[in-house]
């Protein structure tokens, strides 16, 4: 007998109660799953990745120009 049956013969002995317990359980389990092995997309990933690599970059090229120009005040003063 296998597993599957042998949980399937003890599913038809429980109350309406236990059967509701045995059901969020399951829902806990497939919960769980998700959680503890992740669906990771590696595209999507790599992706994000080279967006935020150019708006870091712009931030930089921007906050170096306004540090240049903070300069050029510093010096004039």
């Amino acid at each position: 007998m296998t597993t599957k049956e042998k949980i399937n013969k003890q599913l038809e002995q429980l109350s309406e109660e236990q059967l509701d317990q045995v059901s969020e359980f399951i829902a806990f389990l497939k919960f769980r799953e998700k959680f503890i092995n992740p669906i990771i997309n590696t595209e999507r990933i790599s992706q994000l990745y080279q967006e935020f690599a150019e708006e870091d970059r712009q931030l930089a090229e921007q906050g170096i120009n306004e540090y240049a120009e903070l300069l050029k005040q510093e010096d004039q003063s």
